[in-house]
């Protein structure tokens, strides 16, 4: 499916769209909230500045997606394939990221404020300045990831393992 089709379909009131393959394409801006693209093939899309608030992207493959300033409050992202992508500045809080594999993703200044990160794969996640208040990383991997100036006041980190993990000038105040 091109980009064109599915803004269209969606325009229509059409939300459901489970499994469709939209590798690279462009969806700068688009206002997708409530959208349902579970498992669907988004490698390499521009999804910046989007916005897919209430999303469900259950098993989708985001491998190298920019989804720099995109709007994911409340999504789901379980199981979420984003190897490589760029979440820069992306707001999260409340989205569900659990078992998600986000190894040397760029989560720089990203709101990850009350998220779901349990069992998440951040190896080598570049999370330098994001707030991670209040987010469930129980038995998250974060080995060799860089946590400089992040904020993790109120974090659940039972079992996280941060082996070689950067946390200088980390907030870690009040942590489980």
């Amino acid at each position: 499916m091109k980009a064109d089709q599915l803004l269209k379909n969606y325009a229509a009131g059409v939300r459901d769209f489970t499994g469709v393959n939209l590798s690279e394409a462009n969806l700068r801006e688009a206002n997708l909230s409530g959208i349902i693209l579970d498992r669907a093939i988004l490698d390499g899309a521009n999804l910046s500045h989007a916005n897919l608030a209430q999303a469900s992207l259950i098993e989708a493959d985001l491998n190298g997606a920019n989804l720099s300033n995109a709007d994911l409050s409340g999504s789901n992202l379980s199981k979420a394939i984003l190897d490589g992508a760029i979440l820069d500045g992306a707001i999260l809080d409340g989205a569900n990221l659990s078992q998600a594999d986000l190894t040397v993703a760029k989560l720089i200044e990203t709101n990850l404020s009350e998220a779901d990160l349990q069992e998440a794969s951040l190896i080598a996640a570049n999370l330098d300045g994001a707030d991670l208040s209040g987010a469930d990383l129980t038995v998250a991997d974060l080995s060799q990831a860089n946590l400089t100036q992040a904020d993790l006041n109120q974090t659940n980190l039972s079992g996280a393992i941060l082996d070689g993990a950067n946390i200088e000038g980390t907030i870690l105040d009040e942590n489980v």
